[in-house]
């Protein structure tokens, strides 16, 4: 019986070859996500993050179980009003970074299944055009962060705000 070991190595250095090429043109990267701490009983919240796509991707769709509903949203200015509008997807050139911030875009939450507390996690699925799926957990600050552990004054949405 003739030793198999020239196929196995080949198996292994092929196998070792692909998911390199798979690295490489790989996921996104998720970092800084973060949640702000919701008060009282509200019903919405926004969650924040900066994306790179190494070969450039697209947001397309985002799922979690804390909320009835996750939606890309934008912020805008107009007549001294901040204007929030749902936004289908978000393009991620190559290489470069995307974030989601305070007055900017960013995932909105609506409909909470309970409050989102200092301290604790937040899961969303973010689908991808290219990537596929991938699962985040996001940390969540303090009411009024500005960002991951950050120490934003409280109210700092405080300007009028049409959605």
């Amino acid at each position: 019986m003739p030793p198999k070991l020239p196929a196995l190595a080949a198996g292994l250095i092929f196998a070792f070859f692909a998911a390199g090429a798979m690295a490489q043109g790989g996921g996104v990267e998720v970092t800084d996500a973060w949640a702000r701490a919701t008060p009282g009983t509200a019903q919405t919240a926004a969650v924040y993050a900066t994306l790179v796509a190494p070969t450039g991707d697209r947001l397309t769709a985002i799922a979690t179980p804390a909320a009835q509903k996750a939606e890309l949203h934008t912020m805008t200015m107009d007549n001294g009003v901040m204007k929030m509008r749902q936004v289908d997807g978000l393009d991620l050139p190559a290489g470069q970074a995307v974030t989601l911030k305070p007055g900017g875009y960013h995932i909105m939450l609506t409909g909470l299944a309970r409050p989102l507390k200092e301290g604790e996690t937040v899961s969303l699925t973010l689908s991808f055009a290219k990537a596929g799926s991938r699962e985040v957990t996001v940390p969540v600050e303090k009411v009024g962060a500005m960002g991951p552990d950050a120490h934003g004054a409280p109210g700092g949405m405080d300007m009028p705000m049409k959605h």
